[in-house]
This record gives C-alpha cells, structure tokens and sequence, in this order.
C-alpha cells in the first residue's frame, strides 16, 4: 500500500491556524476534564483510605458510637486503664503510645466583632498523639500548651474554614468559646482528615466543651499485641461500656458512607468528559470534513483510501497529543494539590499516574475517533464528484 509521508501530516497542521487552535483546545479541555473529576476523586479515596503501617492503631470508643467519632463519649480513666490493662501497646523511653482525644465539630469566628461563623474540625490532644499518629509532621512552630489559649491548624485547616491561608498563620488568632485563641504552630499531615484539623490542649477542649471528665476515644498503637486482645479488653469491661476498632477499619466505614457519593461523582465526571469528547469529536469533524476535493485529488493521484485514512489519523492524533499533553500540564499546574473542602474536612485533588494516563489516553482517543467520520464523509464520493466540491 502507497504511504502519505507523515511530512505531508505535518504540513497541512499549519495550513488553517484556526483548525489547528481549535484541534488543540478541544483535546486540552477533554484532558483538564478528566484530570479534574479523576483527581478528585483519586483525593477523597486516598484521604477517607488509612494506609497500613508498621505497627497497628487501635481506637477506643463509645458503644454504639462507632460510625461517628464526634458523638462517642468515654470515661477519662479509660485512657490510664487500657495502658495498664493491654500488654504489647508500644512504648518508647517509658512512654506508652496512648493517646486520648477528644474529636468536635465547632464554630469558630475571625475576631470577637465577627458574626460569620467557620465550622472548624477541632481535635483536642495530648503530646502523645504525635507518637500514635507519625503522620503528623510540625512543619512550623510548636505544639499549643495547656491554658494558654493556644492551638495548632493542619495545611488545609484554612479550606476548611473558608479563610486564606494567610489567615491562618503563627501568630494569629481565631475565636471561638468568648475568647481569642492564638495559632502557634502547623502541621502537615498528607492525604489524611487530620491535616485540615484544628489541634488544641485536651484540657482546654474539655473545658471549652463542657467534657471534663469525658473523651471521645483512645488511640492505641500495639507492638506485640494484636486486635484481639484490645478487643477482650474492651469486651471484658462491660462497666466501661466501650468497644475496640481498628482505625484503619474506622475510616473504611467513613469512605464505604461516601461511596454513593463517589459514584455519583464519577457518572457525572463521566457524562461531562464524553460531552468534551463529543465536542472535540465535532471540532475534528468541521477540521476535516471540508477537505473533500483534497481527498479526491489524492485518490487521483493512486493513493489508496486507507493511506488516505492513515494521514489524516495521523494529522488528527498529532493535533490531539499536543493538546493533551498541554493539558497534562495546565493541570499538574493548576489543578494537582488543589484544596477542596468536605464535611469531614478538607482533601487535596491527586493527578497521580493512573489519573494522568487516563487524561492522556482520553486526549488521544479525540483525536483518533475524530478523524474516522470525516474521513468516511470525504471519501464516500466518487473522485469525479470530490473534485468538483467546494
């Protein structure tokens, strides 16, 4: 079979700029599309997913209490009496990796003058919660200490509040519970609820809460011990009125509640991609359906129709990957690490591999599917009857 030269691809790319920007953008859009609706995705799943560590978190809360952190209540002693009581809880220096806390969801304002208020994910915390949660990194200042009126935000806190990031620096304050609290540190904490908390003394969250002799869980780390045995504890006793939990399990109960949710984000980002690549199909089509008398004169000329066919493939893929991979970039660029905020906090949009390469291939499938129907409509015409068209 007689090959077009890809040169020959090439140069009519240059010969309409108008087709060529349009080729271009079409395929751009469709890749941002799916890097968007992926990534957000791919960034709710891997925040509500704990990955499995080296040693294993055991949460203590509330009976019946288990699908919601925040409405769990436990005595105070719990946290003494499960160290004492469960052999094999990690313990580094004498320090046993056992961290009580209380989890809250409350309203917070700029300034006392302020009547908007900010839903704040709050997480009262001993020092011992950097140990049970290695996450954690403080990446500025300090840990907040106890009645100081102090606290400590996470890297998406400020998405979650709805304030700039600005807002949220050391040295400024928030209000909430009639006075100012000042912000003495930041952590980060990737691709985890915590790291849109906000982090303040366990006492001062009991005493702003009204909790003082109650918490929401404890959180265990074990070494050599396993679930069963935090799992006999909690069962043995019944005085207590607690149950045991893997923390990884927890937040896989949190992330199967949003998967309808899911779901529904992945039809809709469906529906919308196709509809992008319906409209870059179409761009493709008007690119090339008006080349007819080309067409004949190359059929005139002996090339066969599936060289034609191959050419114009070639011209439309090549049109496409351009636009594709500038939209790979726009979208490493503007989209990859972008803040978005949700009930249970706050998540960061992921363009990971598996979602960059979804984009990539739905960029190229433009221009590979839109270069058939025009392709068929310039070639179903007599060669006589294509180079008298206009």
């Amino acid at each position: 079979m007689r090959q077009l030269p890809f040169y020959y691809a090439f140069r009519n790319l240059g010969r309409s700029r108008v087709r060529l920007f349009a080729s271009v953008i079409g395929s751009t859009l469709v890749v941002l599309l799916i890097l968007a609706s992926g990534g957000f995705v791919r960034g709710m799943q891997r925040t509500l997913t704990q990955e499995q560590p080296m040693s294993e978190n055991i949460m203590i809360l509330g009976t019946g209490s288990e699908e919601g952190v925040e409405r769990s209540q436990i005595e105070a002693s719990v946290a003494g009496i499960a160290g004492a009581s469960i052999s094999g809880i990690k313990e580094r220096a004498g320090v046993l990796y056992v961290s009580p806390e209380i989890h809250a969801a409350l309203p917070v304002r700029e300034s006392a003058d302020d009547q908007d208020d900010h839903p704040a994910v709050m997480r009262g915390v001993r020092a011992e919660a950097l140990l049970v949660h290695p996450e954690v990194e403080i990446v500025d200042g300090r840990m907040p200490r106890q009645g100081m009126d102090e606290l400590m935000v996470g890297q998406l806190a400020a998405t979650r509040l709805g304030l700039p990031n600005e807002r949220l620096g050391i040295g400024q304050s928030i209000y909430f519970d009639d006075r100012d609290w000042t912000i003495v540190g930041k952590f980060s904490a990737p691709n985890t609820v915590m790291n849109a908390e906000v982090w303040i003394s366990l006492t001062d969250l009991q005493i702003a809460t009204n909790r003082e002799s109650s918490l929401s869980c404890v959180i265990l780390t074990l070494e050599d011990a396993s679930f069963s045995d935090a799992d006999l504890f909690a069962k043995s006793r019944l005085d207590l009125e607690i149950s045991a939990l893997r923390e990884r399990d927890y937040y896989a109960s949190i992330a199967a509640f949003y998967g309808p949710i899911r779901i529904m984000i992945v039809v809709t980002a469906t529906l919308i991609a196709s509809g992008g690549i319906l409209g870059g199909l179409n761009t493709m089509y008007a690119a090339f359906a008006n080349r007819v008398r080309e067409v004949g004169m190359l059929q005139s000329l002996g090339y066969t129709r599936r060289a034609i066919i191959l050419n114009l493939t070639e011209e439309s893929v090549f049109a496409s990957a351009c636009g594709a991979l500038l939209g790979a970039a726009i979208g490493l660029l503007l989209l990859n690490g972008l803040a978005v905020r949700f009930s249970m906090g706050a998540f960061a949009i992921i363009i990971d591999a598996p979602v960059l390469l979804i984009g990539l291939v739905g960029g190229l499938l433009v221009g590979f599917i839109g270069a058939i129907p025009p392709s068929i409509r310039c070639l179903r015409l007599p060669i006589t009857e294509a180079l008298k068209s206009h």
